[in-house]
């Protein structure tokens, strides 16, 4: 797997990252540890999880891997801390709750620190001030080696990347949603990634499942759109304003003789501006399928086709 290098600096990150979304919740430890060690086995460093996934579970549970089976220094760790749990959740980037956040990550990940730690979602009752010093001292104490944002718009991102700045540190990776059916990092997300030269790492290239083919008929019942926790996550994508898209990446991938899966990663994985994109899986069956895209290139009339299908 291709490892590049995140923003400006030296850490290399791989092509594709594992993300943890369903760990310790629809994704056991023995399903768990298979995946990861087909991800290593594969090339992969570049782990995902947050604070919030499945309240905790997922850090708890790759807490519990690198206690028993695998090295921390095989991995590049991300994580998130900014939202604060509750029914709903809600979003709070305060000094206070940022650094709990990571304290308790940290206990339940059982590591003295995180590769890369982000800002999960841009607050904007907070003064971007006050984001910026827990940062700072996230850096300077060494429980964050690098620091990023996640689902940020593109203003909010430059008004930290410049503060950052001044005290020489950086804005190392930026995450959003970007596959086939959600395009908008392009208008001006991407742009300010390259201008501040911070990676830019796509979260849900799949489409929340829907790129797969695998909604056409149905709702499959072991899929995240039967899941209670997660229906609400896919339906946004499940009308019909984009089948189009979808169609026209399954005539693709028949072209082609892959699966639709693959093309459709693929596609994200090498378009302009990424560094990486995640994914994650149910099973390692199911993460088996997704390797196959690590090392896969959309020929360029394809690639010209699926981005005048979903433009």
């Amino acid at each position: 797997m291709e490892k590049r290098r995140l923003g400006r600096t030296g850490l290399m990150v791989s092509s594709l990252g594992l993300g943890t979304l369903t760990w310790g919740r629809d994704t056991d430890l023995e399903q768990a540890s298979e995946q990861l060690r087909m991800f290593l086995d594969a090339g992969g460093n570049l782990l995902d999880t947050a604070a919030t996934y499945g309240e905790g579970e997922s850090e708890k549970l790759i807490g519990t891997l690198l206690d028993e089976e695998f090295s921390r220094d095989d991995l590049v760790i991300c994580s998130k801390a900014g939202v604060r749990a509750g029914d709903p959740p809600s979003v709070d980037a305060s000094r206070a709750n940022l650094l709990r956040g990571l304290d308790q990550t940290l206990e339940r990940l059982g590591t003295a620190y995180i590769d890369v730690w982000f800002v999960h979602h841009y607050d904007p009752f907070v003064r971007v001030e006050e984001t910026l010093t827990a940062l700072e001292m996230a850096l300077r104490s060494g429980r964050a080696r690098y620091v990023g944002v996640s689902n940020y718009p593109a203003w909010a991102m430059a008004e930290l990347a410049v503060l950052l700045g001044q005290d020489r540190y950086e804005v190392a990776a930026v995450q959003g949603e970007y596959s086939l059916v959600s395009r908008q990092v392009e208008d001006e997300v991407l742009g300010a990634a390259e201008h501040f030269d911070s990676s830019f790492i796509a979260w849900s290239p799949l489409g929340r499942g829907v790129l797969t083919g695998k909604y056409q008929t149905s709702i499959p019942p072991d899929s995240r759109a039967a899941s209670p926790h997660l229906q609400g996550f896919v339906s946004p994508y499940l009308s019909a304003e984009y089948q189009p898209i979808i169609e026209a990446v399954l005539a693709g991938a028949e072209g082609l003789e892959w699966e639709p899966l693959k093309l459709a990663l693929a596609w994200v994985k090498d378009a302009p501006g990424v560094t990486s994109a995640l994914t994650g899986a149910r099973s390692a069956g199911q993460f088996a399928a997704i390797l196959k895209a690590a090392d896969a290139h959309v020929p360029h009339q394809i690639r010209v086709a699926l981005n005048e299908a979903s433009e």
